[in-house]
């Protein structure tokens, strides 16, 4: 089994910012990853279709022999991590919103939080401000058409930059230290939202922005031991499915990779 491969998924190409922090960390990992593009984003799918199509993909992985499983989103995993644990057998390692960590680096006491209406609505997310965040001052954005702009691939234009400083600014105006990126698809921002903030939150100290790449990673990593799955031979292969247009799929994967990526048809019938 410690030669079989992780399957990661994603509403669409957000996820890749979990794939790539895995490849530093498991470099010798064989990895299948499904952008289910044709739905995303996840975060305005109605609940039962939602559940569907998490279903589909995670019956696909099995079919492919997968060992374990990641979900590189916040809403599928709000929406359906528990329900899929109990009905697969293979580790499967889910998201959620970095709130711990940003109530201890917070020095002002308040808190920004860029997630998906699903996430924000979910019960995980409740319970971990009431544990972590009671006595901080939370402000939270669904980001309407951050999933757009980074399945677009467009990251670095004028459209781009407005759209985040749309969202962007009322936190930094609120004197938000820290910000939560609740959405796998939103790191891919990450540069436009250091650019906006530079110099404008309190004291003129650098906006933190944290999301749970690496931490999904190490826990990754530690399932795997505890369950004696590591790889310890050369990775061979990544492969990559879109439930989208492969041709447009190409073009933004190997943009966010940083290297030339082949992208194979996913079938997307879940009925």
């Amino acid at each position: 089994m410690s030669k079989a491969p992780i399957g990661v998924f994603d509403s669409g190409v957000g996820g890749l910012s979990i794939l790539k922090s895995i490849r530093e960390h498991l470099p010798n990992e064989n990895l299948l990853y499904v952008a289910d593009s044709a739905y995303a984003p996840y975060g305005r799918l109605p609940k039962d279709i939602l559940h569907k199509r998490c279903i589909h993909i995670a019956n696909f992985f099995v079919e492919q022999g997968a060992k374990a499983m990641v979900i590189a989103c916040n809403t599928a995993t709000a929406v359906m991590a528990e329900w899929l644990r109990s009905e697969f057998d293979i580790p499967i390692i889910a998201m959620e919103p970095a709130i711990k960590p940003a109530a201890f680096a917070t020095r002002t006491g308040k808190i920004g939080v860029f997630a998906t209406d699903h996430t924000l609505k979910s019960d995980r997310y409740k319970k971990l401000l009431a544990e972590y965040a009671k006595d901080k001052k939370v402000f939270e954005s669904a980001c309407d058409g951050f999933v757009e702009q980074v399945e677009s691939g467009d990251l670095t234009s004028v459209k781009a930059f407005q759209l985040v400083e749309k969202y962007l600014q009322p936190m930094i105006d609120e004197h938000i230290d820290v910000l939560v990126l609740g959405c796998t698809h939103y790191p891919f921002l990450a540069p436009l939202m250091r650019q906006i903030s530079a110099q404008q939150v309190a004291g003129n100290q650098e906006l933190q922005i944290i999301h749970t790449a690496d931490a999904v990673s190490l826990h990754l990593t530690r399932v795997l031991a505890e369950n004696n799955l590591l790889n310890f031979k050369d990775q061979e292969y990544s492969c990559y499915y879109t439930s989208g247009d492969t041709d447009i799929s190409c073009q933004v994967f190997s943009k966010l990779l940083h290297e030339k990526v082949d992208v194979l048809p996913f079938n997307g019938d879940s009925a």
